[in-house]
């Protein structure tokens, strides 16, 4: 006898976000593990200056969230190559569900996990600067404009999370369809490093970094995030849906 029972696209793509929520809590434990050793090697400053006199010397220590922002975007990207290996996938065959489906529940959980980073990362580096003045007896001058200036920065490092997690997720799709991009992917890396450091043209690397990091425009700076990392996912799940149902 056959079920009358239906399932539409968004019914199981919720489902799927729900068990990948539960199912990869371990990513999130690591996010805490990872930030929480990125604020140790912060406490000691990203910088210091110093000025003196003949009675009177001056040191100042530069503590920020740096640090913490680099581990949460190798965190980003670790999990979004993670979230496409067999065992992750093999999960959706607990569901009835497609390609479609599963990517797009993939999504949703890499941007939960980039909101999450986002504002962990932010406050990770409050935590930084109250350590350093409760616990290393430092007189700590903080710059910070309040409320709107830490929604901001939660805001930015949330699209850079999930530039990254897009990129991870572009990566991890296409060491599915070959491992020879494990080998292939780190050698077009270091050649285009060394190709640009022994040429006088200008540098594509560079001009990439400009282009996302150092745009004045907080809406430009939007749309290029989103559009990126649309286009990125989009290519990722063309090349999933080329994949076999399981392998």
């Amino acid at each position: 006898m056959m079920s009358l029972k239906t399932t539409n696209l968004i019914e199981t793509v919720k489902n799927q976000y729900f068990f990948k929520l539960k199912a990869n809590i371990d990513s999130f434990s690591s996010l805490v593990g990872i930030q929480i050793l990125a604020i140790l090697f912060s406490l000691g400053g990203v910088g210091s200056s110093g000025m003196g006199g003949a009675e009177i010397s001056v040191n100042v220590k530069h503590y920020s969230s740096d640090m913490i922002f680099v581990f949460t975007l190798i965190w980003s990207f670790i999990t979004a190559v993670t979230i496409t290996t067999r065992p992750y996938r093999n999960h959706d065959f607990s569901f009835v569900s497609n390609r479609l489906s599963s990517s797009l529940s993939n999504i949703l959980f890499l941007g939960t996990a980039s909101l999450l980073g986002g504002v962990t990362c932010i406050l990770s580096g409050n935590l930084v600067e109250i350590i350093a003045n409760v616990f290393l007896n430092q007189q700590v001058y903080s710059l910070t404009g309040g409320a709107s200036h830490i929604i901001l920065g939660i805001m930015i490092t949330f699209f850079y999370l999930f530039l990254f997690s897009a990129i991870g997720y572009l990566v991890g799709t296409l060491v599915q369809v070959s491992k020879l991009f494990v080998i292939v992917l780190p050698v077009l890396f270091i050649g285009l490093l060394f190709l640009e450091a022994s040429t006088s043209r200008e540098p594509f690397l560079s001009n990439l970094f400009q282009f996302f990091a150092m745009e004045p425009n907080i809406s430009l700076f939007i749309v290029k995030m989103v559009l990126t990392s649309v286009a990125l996912f989009t290519v990722s799940l063309s090349i999933l849906n080329r994949l076999e149902v399981r392998r």
